[in-house]
């Protein structure tokens, strides 16, 4: 017996628009991190809600969110610093990230602001790439760390060094 099997290639469009990300969201969003991920997210839309820091989504049309990040404007004087920046991995390389930045840097110059800055890890050249292709320049390097939640569930303490990027808007 012989079996033949025919991959088909397709190409799809899927419209996506980008808004706030909401609570109600959370429970679609757990392709971005761990449930102590989530629960620091959370923290963060209470901080939106007072107006310290944007928490965008770019959302499918039926509203799930495939790409999520924020701004927060109370690091740095007169700068909007992006952060937590992620696409859900089965669609990166797609141009989410890129619209996800570009909607961040628009909502920096609806507050006034004209300068964003962001930090990546020196392990991801991948995202380097993308934020040097959108105009973001290195300025220097920092240490970072944060709370990880293995897949044990077990918390540890993650550190990492960071070239830190700038672009004026």
């Amino acid at each position: 017996m012989n079996t033949a099997h025919q991959s088909t290639d397709a190409t799809v469009v899927l419209a996506v628009s980008v808004r706030d990300l909401l609570p109600r969201d959370l429970p679609a969003c757990t392709w971005s991190g761990s449930a102590t991920h989530l629960r620091h997210v959370e923290r963060e839309l209470a901080r939106a809600a007072v107006g310290e820091v944007d928490y965008l989504a770019v959302c499918t049309p039926v509203g799930l969110p495939v790409a999520i990040g924020g701004i927060d404007y109370q690091v740095s004087e007169g700068v909007g610093t992006l952060w937590q920046l992620t696409v859900l991995p089965a669609l990166q390389s797609h141009g989410l990230g890129t619209l996800l930045i570009r909607a961040a840097e628009q909502r920096i110059r609806n507050r006034g602001v004209h300068r964003a800055e962001l930090a990546v890890e020196e392990n991801n050249p991948r995202a380097r790439t993308l934020y040097e292709r959108l105009g973001y320049a290195a300025y220097g390097r920092a240490p970072d760390a944060w709370d990880e939640e293995g897949p044990d569930g077990v918390i540890r303490r993650y550190e990492t060094m960071c070239v830190l990027m700038r672009r004026k808007l």
